[in-house]
C-alpha cells in the first residue's frame, strides 16, 4: 500500500498507522469466522449468508451499545484487551432475550491518536466477546480524531443482529401469577453505573492495582475491569430444553426497570432480596458511597446479570440446564399480580 499523505499526518492523522492496525487485528478477527461469514477486512462491507436451516420465518433482532466510562478503569489500568468483550457483552446479551441466535458483530473505535498495537488489543477482545457468543466479528471502523479526543483516550461502541424464528421469539404472553424468576450470576458491575463507581472510589486519586481483601485478593481495578458475563450460549442451551416466558438483561436501571421489560402488564415480580447473592464490589461500593440499598437496586446487576422467567414445574430443570452450562443460577423471586419490582 502506498497511500500516504504528509499534509494529513502534520495535522495529526496517520493512516499508515491505520493500514497496520488493521494488519495486527486480522488475526484476532480470523478467529470469530463461521460458516455464515464471507469476510475479508479491508473492505467496504461485511459479508454474511445466514443459516436459515429449520427457520420458517427469520425474525432479525438488532441492538447496539458501547462500554460507556468503565473505559476509563482500562485507560487508568493501561490495559485494552478486554473492554471489546464488554461492547459485545452489552449487544448480544440484549438481542438474545429475543430467543435471537447473534450472527455477526461491527465495531467502532475512535481514538485521539492511532496507536497500532493497542488498537490490536481493543480488537484483541471484541473478537474474544464474538467467539463466546458465537457470532462473526465481519467489519468495523477506526476513526482517528486529533482535537476530538486525548491521545491516550478513545471510545467503543458496536452493532450486532441475531435470528430467530417467529416461532419461537420469547413471549410474555403466557405469564401468570407464581411463575419463577431465575437469576443468573454476573461477573461483576459489568458495563453500566460507572460514573456513580467512578465518583465514589475517586479512581484517579487512590492505588487501584493494591489488591484488597476485600475483594478476594483483587484489586479495585482489576475487578471493576473484569469483562461482562456473555450468556448467550447458555441462554440458547436454555430455550432449547425449556419453555422460557421472559429473559432480562440486567443493566442501566438495575432490577426495577429491567425485569419488568419482560413481564406482561397486570404481573409484578417479588424479588426475595437474601436470595440474592451479592458480590462483594456491590457491597464495597454502597458501603463507601453510603448509597442506599434502593439505588443500588435500581442501578446495578447486584451480582444477577440476566433473569428468566419459567413456569414453577420448569424451575429445578432451568436450573439444572444453566448450571451444566457452567452458570450460576438460582431462583430470586416470582410473578405476582400488580406491577413493578418489590423488594
Amino acid at each position: 500500500m502506498n497511500s500516504f499523505s504528509e499534509s494529513y499526518k502534520a495535522a495529526g492523522v496517520d493512516i499508515t498507522a491505520g493500514y497496520k492496525s488493521v494488519e495486527l487485528m486480522k488475526k484476532h478477527v480470523a478467529r470469530t469466522q463461521t460458516p455464515e461469514s464471507s469476510c475479508s477486512i479491508g473492505g467496504f462491507g461485511g459479508l454474511i449468508a445466514p443459516d436459515l436451516t429449520g427457520i420458517k420465518e427469520p425474525v432479525l433482532v438488532s441492538g447496539t451499545d458501547g462500554v460507556g466510562t468503565k473505559l476509563k478503569i482500562a485507560f487508568l489500568m493501561d490495559k485494552h484487551d478486554t473492554v471489546g468483550i464488554d461492547c459485545v457483552a452489552m449487544c448480544v446479551n440484549d438481542i438474545i432475550c429475543c430467543g435471537a441466535r447473534p450472527m455477526f458483530f461491527l465495531d467502532y473505535i475512535a481514538c485521539g491518536k492511532n496507536i497500532p498495537e493497542r488498537i490490536a488489543d481493543i480488537v484483541k477482545g471484541v473478537a474474544d466477546g464474538c467467539v463466546q457468543s458465537g457470532c462473526a466479528l465481519i467489519g468495523g471502523e477506526t476513526a482517528e480524531m486529533p482535537g476530538f479526543y486525548p491521545e491516550d483516550e478513545y471510545d467503543l461502541a458496536g452493532f450486532s443482529t441475531g435470528v430467530v424464528d417467529r416461532s419461537r421469539v420469547i413471549s410474555s404472553d403466557s405469564q401468570k401469577p407464581g411463575d419463577i424468576v431465575i437469576g443468573i450470576a454476573s461477573s461483576g458491575v459489568h458495563s453500566n453505573g460507572f460514573s456513580l463507581v467512578r465518583k465514589v472510589f475517586d479512581l484517579e486519586n487512590r492505588d487501584i492495582k493494591k489488591p484488597l481483601e476485600a475483594l478476594g485478593g483483587k484489586s479495585l481495578g482489576e475487578t471493576l475491569l473484569t469483562p461482562t458475563k456473555i450468556y448467550v450460549k447458555p441462554i440458547l442451551s436454555l430455550i432449547d430444553k425449556v419453555p422460557v416466558k421472559g429473559i432480562s438483561h440486567i443493566t442501566g436501571g438495575g432490577f426495577y426497570e429491567n425485569i419488568p421489560r419482560s413481564i406482561k402488564n397486570g404481573l409484578g415480580v417479588r424479588v426475595d432480596k437474601k436470595n440474592v447473592k451479592i458480590l462483594p464490589i456491590f457491597e464495597m461500593l454502597m458501603s463507601e458511597g453510603n448509597i442506599p440499598e434502593r439505588d443500588m437496586f435500581n442501578t446495578y446487576n447486584m451480582g444477577v446479570g440476566m433473569t428468566v422467567v419459567v413456569s414453577p414445574e420448569n424451575a429445578d430443570e432451568a436450573i439444572r440446564v444453566l448450571t451444566a452450562c457452567g452458570e450460576d443460577a438460582y431462583v430470586v423471586g416470582t410473578l405476582i399480580e400488580g406491577d413493578g419490582v418489590e423488594m
